[in-house]
């Protein structure tokens, strides 16, 4: 299935440019009698309410006991030293007395420790992507200004990586649930089904409110008076509803790549279709116009329904890859739309794949696509991401729609995503399907407006398939103290796409420099 407010590839995001940016008066490194690298713990009145209980004051007042990640797999041989810990948090806010959970951490020191000015708690979005990978692969993104003064600092967030991961669908029956193009199949139910088997007590617990209080327990144990945040995707869900609880303890809060959440999920995916319609035909359009041998022909005004017919024939006509699987409709969409939300920057890694699949049937390169958007990796074996993404869209999505909305959202999204939308309009509109969940969550969707927040820099592309531009200019105008940061140019988040961007998200959470309002920058 395709991903919808979906999440960042694993891979890591290019290295950046060292960027040499001065402090302001006032700011400085660490100090206090822990000397050069060591944070002074500010009061305890001053990391939570003194109205809170004592069993929740206990939370923010413990300690975390950081060491070298044991297990480096995957990491460079001589690149830093990550650490790992745990952070214990209540299962329930409402009884912090009760279980407690303990929640994956990871931190990369600041390079120059002499001119450490903090944490920066980085998520990666999806819901369901680990911040735990995102600092531990992922670190040389944030190489220069940030990597020099902050502490680089991921989390797992409930229910995703290694914090109380949701983990619903066997591997046999994932390899279905992915494929399968059959349309008596209810992959809404199976899912639901297993996830009330496996987890039934976690699925009240998992959404984005209860990770913003984790957030805020995480910033009272790092010893940090405010929370400096760089969120993207659905991360910037999660640092909105931070600032809608906590106004007060914000510090410099970066959302790239906005969701926005004033609308039901069912609306969000009807807009986001339509994004991702803009990048398909794009893609199918540049393709038979650039000459030589497009395997969509050379009428741009037709490529991207020969595409879309070529993708949907899968249904009565599955390519056969070499070991022996076929290559669905289901699966062929999700290949390409996955790969589309990189912008066109990765139009070449496409053409590769349908260059075979359409001119001789080969669908080896094209099953590879899909099975990267599916966490599938070559032993079959797949990764429990797509069970945290419904489970946390679950617990923050509202009733279901009544049969007029449906109806309504059907026609737009024929009217504005006919390509896309038409092997499974449905199933475009339901992912996640919340519908038969088996728990219904109290959160409504609506406009944060976080009064008494510190200012908030939002950051949106006007071509963005994944979270689409307006949902950047509500998210920002919706904030009290939201100011958007516009880059022109395709593709799922700014940051790692532009070096305008990338300068003005350095300069606001090193140095506290906000961008003007109606800024716009480049894409590199």
């Amino acid at each position: 299935m395709p991903s919808l407010i979906t999440r960042l590839p694993r891979r890591a995001l290019p290295a950046l440019a060292a960027l040499v940016l001065t402090l302001p008066a006032g700011c400085s490194g660490p100090g206090g009698p822990g000397g050069p690298g060591t944070v002074t713990r500010p009061p305890l009145a001053e990391r939570v309410a003194a109205t809170a209980s004592p069993a929740l004051r206990a939370f923010y007042d413990q300690r975390i006991d950081w060491a070298p990640c044991s297990d480096r797999a995957g990491a460079e041989p001589d690149g830093p030293t990550v650490q790992c810990a745990t952070l214990r948090v209540p299962l329930d806010y409402a009884d912090p007395g009760g279980r407690s959970i303990e929640v994956a951490l990871a931190r990369l020191p600041a390079a120059d420790p002499g001119a450490r000015i903090g944490s920066l708690v980085l998520n990666p979005g999806g819901p369901g992507n680990s911040g735990v990978g995102m600092v531990r692969w992922g670190w040389r993104g944030y190489q220069g200004a940030l990597r020099d003064h902050f502490d680089l600092v991921g989390f797992d967030p409930r229910g995703a990586g290694a914090t109380t991961p949701v983990d619903c669908l066997d591997d046999r029956t994932r390899e279905k649930w992915n494929g399968t193009d059959d349309p008596s199949y209810d992959r809404g139910r199976v899912l639901a089904d297993a996830c009330r088997t496996r987890h039934a007590d976690l699925l009240p617990h998992l959404g984005t409110r209860d990770a913003a209080r984790d957030l805020d327990v995480l910033r009272g144990a790092l010893g940090e008076r405010r929370l400096d945040f760089l969120g993207l995707s659905y991360g910037t869900h999660l640092g909105a509803l931070y600032a809608e609880e906590f106004p007060d303890r914000t510090g410099r809060l970066v959302l790239d790549g906005a969701v926005e959440r004033s609308t039901d999920l069912m609306h969000l995916n009807a807009e986001q279709a339509a994004a991702t319609e803009t990048a398909f035909r794009a893609y199918a359009t540049a393709c038979a116009a650039g000459g030589g041998s497009c395997p969509l022909g050379t009428d741009p005004a037709t490529a991207p329904k020969r595409l879309a017919d070529f993708l949907d024939g899968l249904k009565d006509h599955p390519l056969r890859a070499a070991d022996g699987r076929e290559v669905t409709a289901a699966l062929g969409w999700a290949g390409v739309l996955d790969v589309l939300a990189d912008g066109h920057r990765s139009w070449p890694r496409l053409r590769g794949a349908l260059d075979p699949a359409v001119e001789r049937g080969e669908g080896d390169e094209l099953l590879r696509l899909a099975d990267g958007a599916d966490d599938r990796d070559e032993d079959g074996r797949y990764d429990s991401r797509w069970d945290a993404f419904a489970a946390i869209h679950c617990a923050d999505a509202p009733l279901a729609p009544t049969d007029t909305d449906l109806r309504a959202a059907l026609a737009d999204l024929a009217a504005h995503a006919p390509l896309t939308s038409g092997h499974d309009p449905r199933g475009t509109l339901f992912t996640p399907d919340c519908r038969p969940w088996p728990y219904r969550s109290p959160e409504r969707p609506h406009t944060v407006k976080a009064p008494g927040s510190a200012p908030i820099l939002v950051v949106g592309s006007t071509g963005d398939p994944i979270t689409p531009y307006p949902w950047a200019q509500r998210l920002a105008a919706g904030l009290e103290h939201g100011v958007l940061l516009t880059r022109e140019g395709d593709g799922h988040t700014a940051y790692d796409k532009s070096e305008c961007v990338r300068e003005a998200v350095t300069a606001f959470l090193v140095a506290g420099r906000m961008p003007a309002a109606g800024t716009r920058c480049p894409s590199d």
